[in-house]
């Protein structure tokens, strides 16, 4: 695991269990769009459309990014600590039942324990490498990404479901939209993540998923990404890093659907299941191994 450097004040903080004294915090009086990650492991924690003014002289959400989030009683069982569910940072407590939201739910958070990306220094990738869920369970691992979700992208059907996308009759490569922090991870990171967890140079296929939607292929946001695939691809072949040609399809995202929702973080859902383990699995460890300094 891979944790950012604290100074001593964030660690009576995060560490030792400690709070920050009420109205001081960086967060308390601030409500700009982005989001809210871990102080210690950079783990995305809070959406900002969650938080609220409680008036209470620290940060208030009324929501976490699901899973984020582990709840602890106290030993006076009096009160419920919250901490990071990857790292155990110590974030502050959860209250309930105040009624001071429809959710009716108060993450009362130190500013100290919380970093925050505006949105303006998000950006979003998009690549397709075979199986939505073995892309998926990949970059969840990356330090910097705050989310990832699973679709179809690439084609010409309007909201296609699963069914029609698998009949390889949409045109659309099962992908997955992921929502990174530049100023944590880069797209050249990503990219490096993504063609060394899938093989670029099969033609509409993966191992044993075969047809034109398990398709390589990154959907470019900005004339810079694309810029950025261009140059990975052209500097991979002058490496001669497969024996075989690069086919990935490198073109303009037009529109991202996502998937339906038992697809979304299915690998950690069903571990137990064949594929997941026979898999899915092997090619975590293998990323896992390559690319430990990016992982959360």
């Amino acid at each position: 695991m891979n944790l950012n450097k604290l100074t001593p004040e964030e660690e009576k903080i995060i560490i030792d269990k400690g709070t920050e004294a009420p109205f001081s915090g960086q967060y308390d009086n601030f409500f700009e769009n982005g989001a809210y990650v871990c102080r210690r492991c950079s783990s995305p924690l809070y959406d900002s459309k969650d938080k609220f003014d409680a008036h209470c002289g620290w940060p208030s959400f009324d929501d976490e990014i699901k899973g984020a989030v582990k709840k602890t009683l106290d030993a006076d069982g009096q009160r419920t600590e919250i901490t990071c569910a990857h790292c155990g940072a110590h974030l502050g407590h959860l209250f309930l039942g105040e009624k001071l939201t429809q959710k009716n739910a108060r993450y009362c958070v130190n500013s100290v324990s919380l970093k925050f990306i505006p949105k303006d220094k998000q950006e979003m990738a998009v690549f397709g490498g075979g199986c939505f869920w073995c892309v998926e369970a990949v970059f969840v691992m990356i330090r910097g990404v705050l989310s990832v979700e699973p679709g179809y992208a690439g084609g010409l059907k309007d909201k296609p479901t699963y069914e029609e996308v698998a009949s390889g009759k949409t045109g659309h490569a099962e992908a997955v939209s992921i929502n990174f922090a530049s100023e944590i991870v880069s797209y050249d990171d990503l990219l490096g993540v993504f063609f060394y967890t899938h093989d670029p140079t099969s033609l509409n296929r993966q191992g044993h998923d075969i047809g034109t939607q398990y398709r390589s292929i990154i959907l470019y946001t900005s004339e810079k990404q694309k810029q950025a695939a261009e140059r990975y691809i052209k500097n991979l072949e002058k490496a001669r890093v497969y024996e075989k040609k690069i086919i990935t399809e490198v073109k303009a995202l037009e529109k991202f659907y996502p998937a339906e929702d038992y697809h979304k973080n299915y690998f950690i859902k069903n571990q137990a299941a064949p594929y997941c383990q026979l898999v899915i699995a092997p090619k975590l460890a293998g990323a896992r191994e390559k690319f430990e300094s990016l992982l959360k």
